[in-house]
């Protein structure tokens, strides 16, 4: 996997940063702001510890702060990610320092977001280790209950809040292991791992894009033993599979079971269609004798019945993906970023590109890896990457697809433009088609339409 396959995959945290003003009193959970009081309740009664407020209309801008209230600096924007990111890089100590499993996995996903994922594994190794007491004995108490069905938490009456912290959770499951009731021991002990499971499939998301996909195959498989048909780790764990392991026909008939089970279960899904997809394309290499033996047998015949994309794709090399060296990234980060560098950089987008328009996806592919470690923001090359892995058929390349999408949409309608104005149009209603189709919600929908009526 290279470094470019990492950095695209970046993009900022969603979670907002709390608008409360340095110093100001702490607000319960649960509160809500509104308009007739800074930090009020519904009710409009003030949290515990606010200053009084003056009585009468709620106040204007301008008007003088109760006395008692801390100043309040209304130019200061929250911070970004990237200044996020900057304090805790100071902060020393920070990683060694006791953490909850919220606190932990909530600097774990800020880092994996923005594209540091030696940190982001370090963090989510810390949650996760925090929530292994709650894994086993989940799954000791299903163990007991063997073929019995386990309760909804509403059912096993665990009581939970919204927001509630994993070892609050995992307190209650304790204690109805310990009165010997599996069957609700079980039942919480699984709701309180439900934001543990979306942890693992960071981990191994992040050791993936690492290059370690030994750890990431576990990673994954950690979450469906304790979830069997949990979305996005039946996906990942089945590509995975499928593209490190391509000569083991046992492997691959796992893999297949497990996009079988995503389209079974999860009929709607987004996933759906490509599972659906790799489910054949597995059942055509395990009859063929593996991945070699089903691109030499798709290869003789693909210039008679073959279309230049699906011959790309029979042209997806086996061999796994490397690990990256820490000699790699220092090397990038450490280099000059002279005009000659950026000029030849804007060069390979734009040959990139003319290798999209002519359907020649590796070459593209193999331009955008040298631009993206570089230029890790680039629009233009991260909507072009992906392309070109979806145009290789590679399994990943959905995911990588999906972060473009996520990163900057319209960047990927603009390389629709860019292969339309290139020739290819038959390219550009492709991508077009597959943006309207996997973004239903996307802003430009009027004028993307009117782009496919065409």
């Amino acid at each position: 996997m290279s470094l470019s396959l990492v950095l695209a995959t970046t993009a900022l945290l969603a979670a907002e940063p709390t608008s409360l003003p340095p110093g100001h009193p702490t607000i319960p959970p649960g509160t809500q702001a509104s308009p007739t009081g800074m930090g009020a309740a519904p009710n409009g009664a003030l949290p515990a510890g606010h200053p009084t407020m003056p009585a009468g209309s709620p106040v204007a801008p301008g008007t003088p702060l109760p006395s008692g209230h801390p100043t309040v600096d209304t130019n200061k924007l929250p911070p970004s990610a990237e200044e996020l990111m900057k304090q805790l890089d100071s902060s020393e100590g920070l990683r060694e320092r006791e953490k909850t499993f919220e606190i932990a996995s909530s600097l774990g996903k800020l880092y994996y977001m923005n594209g540091r994922n030696a940190e982001a594994l370090s963090y989510l190794g810390q949650a996760q280790a925090k929530a292994d007491g709650a894994r086993a004995l989940f799954l000791a108490s299903r163990k007991k209950l063997g073929n019995a069905a386990i309760p909804t938490p509403e059912a096993a009456n665990c009581g939970f809040t919204p927001g509630q912290a994993l070892d609050s959770m995992a307190a209650v499951a304790q204690a109805r292991a310990k009165s010997g009731d599996a069957a609700g021991a079980a039942a919480c002990a699984l709701a309180a791992l439900v934001p543990a499971l979306d942890v693992d499939v960071l981990r191994g998301n992040a050791l993936y894009l690492s290059g370690d996909s030994a750890n990431a195959l576990k990673a994954y498989a950690r979450v469906l033993e304790v979830a069997p048909r949990h979305e996005e780790a039946l996906y990942a764990h089945s590509s995975l599979i499928f593209e490190t392991k391509g000569e083991d026909l046992q492997a691959l008939k796992s893999a297949r079971e497990g996009f079988d089970a995503l389209v079974t279960t999860h009929p709607e899904s987004q996933r759906a269609a490509m599972a659906r997809e790799l489910s054949v394309r597995i059942e055509e290499t395990v009859k063929a004798g593996g991945r070699k033996k089903w691109l030499a047998s798709r290869a003789a015949d693909r210039k008679v019945r073959l279309s230049q994309s699906t011959a790309q794709a029979a042209a997806l090399p086996s061999d796994a993906p490397r690990p990256l060296s820490p000699e790699m990234v220092d090397a990038v980060k450490n280099t000059e970023r002279t005009p000659e560098l950026e000029a030849g950089l804007t060069k390979l987008v734009d040959e990139g590109e003319e290798h999209l328009a002519r359907g020649r996806y590796q070459e593209a592919l193999a331009n955008y890896t040298r631009v993206v470690p570089f230029q890790p923001e680039n629009g233009r090359a991260k909507a072009g990457m992906a392309w070109a892995l979806v145009g290789l058929g590679r399994p990943m390349g959905a995911r990588v697809w999906s972060v473009a999408l996520e990163s900057d949409a319209g960047a990927v309608e603009k390389l629709g433009d860019t292969l339309l104005a290139k020739g290819d149009a038959k390219g550009a209603k492709a991508l077009w088609e597959k943006l309207a189709q996997d973004v239903p919600n996307y802003p430009n929908k009027a004028a993307l339409q009117a782009k496919l009526s065409q």
